[in-house]
């Protein structure tokens, strides 16, 4: 199945089984895909998976994103201590590389868009 650029996501959604009630407003502020490796892991907790999905939604087409952790905090309904768990744990997952740029600036998140090695 292909779909041309005229072609609506909800139309495409339906053709498999999937039904989007209000896709326009829906798909105004976009999608994030997740692996399903990262969504299967029971190496990782539902904030991980959740923390994950954030900075992915972040960097869209990037391979890397710099949110704040206050940002990341309130976008994910956290305190700002649970948000840096699970950032620790995707990093010591393989999942995440964390580049710290010092007293006042935003970390540089790279996500690692692979399952691990084990």
């Amino acid at each position: 199945m292909q779909a041309g650029p005229e072609r609506h996501i909800a139309d495409i959604l339906k053709e498999r089984n999937i039904i989007l009630k209000g896709a326009d407003t829906a798909t105004r502020g976009g999608f994030t895909q997740v692996p399903n490796f990262l969504l299967k892991s029971k190496d990782l907790s539902a904030g991980d998976k959740l923390a994950f999905a954030m900075l992915l939604s972040y960097a869209w087409q990037n391979d890397h994103c710099f949110p704040g952790q206050h940002r990341l905090a309130a976008d994910m309904g956290l305190h700002e201590t649970n948000v840096r768990k699970h950032l620790k744990s995707l990093e010591a997952n393989g999942l995440l590389t964390i580049l710290r740029r010092g007293q006042g600036k935003t970390n540089i998140y790279t996500l690692v868009l692979k399952p691990p090695k084990r």
